[in-house]
């Protein structure tokens, strides 16, 4: 078991004010597999004062030097890859075929697009006799979550870097020692004293305390819209900038042209991937009233197919949801989907056949689903997907904007015109056509209640800047 019991500020480990322990739960075996500390009001105070004395002089590193320090980041993260694939199989059960070819990966991907970024970036643009600026946004507050873990950190934690700002990282408290892991990387790359800092704990404690610090100028959240909303509010009192990457309820529509066969099994599969536990997944499917039943024995064949293993599993294997709280929320919304109506295709309550331990869901599919129908609104973070009959194009694109939530969407179709007609009415601020990959430089971020401001590539990058005009240059 890791033992993870300090925190990182100002380029040391440091013991926590009050000492208060977690144990992190391996979800496939519901056993402790490390122990980190709880922190609190003092050790937020800490790390702030650390980064704002880091900010003076970091945020004037030259642009040559912040490249040369990214660039140490990624290699002391290539040469830790495995170790970090292997520890987010542990923390949050990925499956490791997973952790391997997309969790951990994805950490390198970003650092990678901040240096794309920074090395053509251009910080000043004179017009007429005026100097425009763009200058580092200050001390940032990091909150991230336990599905993606080394994502959500790196795709803050690069950007940032790249701009010249410090921060303060609080992991979630779930998934942490992959965060622990990143420290440490960060450290033997030789991130100056306090421009980098971590400390652990829960969201009403060392969240809130990073949400609401004065001295904290910028906080970027990724989490549930319930979260989100209190992290807003407690950044209100400083007027601090907010970004926030929430919930989703993310339509995938089917249209009459597409590959059917096709369009469903791949769906199903993009529905269930990282079981379930992905804000972007598609988890409402729209297909034609008349193809209704045809889709449901395609997606049943699809949900049937996916095999639930231990993480170590070979073969591409689901594994289990993150926590008992989590696989608790998603049986009694299964339990919900039946009772309101839904026809349950696939799976069902209760765990697969041979897995009585650990935290495992049966892959499920629910059709002829009405969306007003909880398992249609509700954010499941499972895998379990609902299939939605339509009539019309016209339709299918209102039910699919019919919800309080925006942050991805998903057209299939035989013809890409058509695709990207459907996928410019849909509101929301990703649209994939015909299963396109993540784009690491494209903008991510929601519209409605998904979040607000843009994470990833040049858009990411330029939220962590302020822009100064200066008047009477030339």
């Amino acid at each position: 078991m890791k033992e993870a019991l300090q925190f990182y500020i100002g380029g040391q480990w440091v013991d926590p004010a009050a000492p208060q322990t977690l144990d992190v739960i391996n979800p496939a075996t519901e056993q402790p597999v490390g122990r980190i500390s709880l922190g609190g009001q003092a050790d937020v105070d800490s790390a702030v004062e650390a980064a704002k004395g880091a900010f003076d002089s970091f945020s004037q590193t030259t642009k040559e030097e912040r490249l040369e320090l990214l660039g140490a980041v990624v290699g002391g993260y290539q040469a830790r890859i495995d170790e970090m694939a292997a520890t987010i199989t542990s923390e949050m059960g990925a499956p490791a075929w997973l952790a391997k070819a997309a969790q951990a990966p994805s950490g390198l991907a970003h650092l990678a697009q901040a240096i794309e970024v920074l090395k053509d970036y251009e910080f000043s643009e004179q017009k007429g006799g005026t100097m425009i600026l763009k200058e580092p946004v200050g001390v940032c507050g990091f909150i991230t979550p336990w599905n993606w873990p080394i994502n959500q950190i790196t795709c803050k934690v690069a950007p940032a870097l790249a701009a010249g700002c410090t921060m303060v990282l609080k992991p979630s408290e779930v998934a942490p020692l992959s965060a622990m892991l990143f420290a440490e990387i960060m450290h033997d790359a030789g991130v100056p004293a306090g421009v980098f800092n971590l400390v652990n704990g829960d969201g009403p404690t060392v969240g809130a305390a990073i949400s609401s610090h004065p001295d904290v100028d910028m906080v970027s959240f990724t989490g549930s819209t319930r979260a989100g909303r209190e992290v807003a509010k407690a950044g209100a009192d400083s007027i601090k900038r907010v970004t926030q990457e929430l919930g989703g309820k993310s339509a995938n529509i089917v249209l009459e042209d597409a590959d059917l066969e096709k369009a469903v099994a791949s769906g199903v599969q993009a529905c269930f991937m990282n079981s379930g536990q992905s804000c972007n997944a598609p988890t409402r499917m729209f297909v034609p009233a008349a193809m209704h039943e045809q889709a449901v024995e395609v997606a049943k064949q699809a949900a049937e197919g996916t095999g639930v293993a231990a993480p170590d599993a070979e073969g591409m294997n689901i594994g289990p949801v993150v926590s008992e709280a989590q696989f608790e929320k998603i049986q009694g919304l299964i339990e919900k989907g039946i009772a309101e109506g839904a026809q349950l295709v696939a799976g069902g309550p209760g765990k697969p056949e041979g897995l009585e331990q650990g935290y495992y869901v049966r892959p499920t599919v629910f059709a002829g689903v009405d969306n007003d129908m909880t398992i249609a609104r509700e954010e499941i973070f499972g895998p379990v997907l609902s299939i939605l009959p339509y009539e019309s194009e016209e339709q299918a694109i209102g039910l699919a904007n019919d919800t309080p939530y925006g942050l991805s969407g998903y057209v299939q179709s035989g013809d890409v015109e058509h695709a990207q007609k459907v996928a410019a009415r849909l509101r929301t601020g990703n649209v994939h056509i015909n299963g396109a990959r993540p784009d690491f430089s494209a903008p991510f971020g929601g519209y409605k209640q998904s979040g607000n401001g843009r994470e990833w590539g040049e858009h990411g990058f330029e939220e962590f800047l302020e822009v100064k005009a200066v008047m009477g240059v030339g």
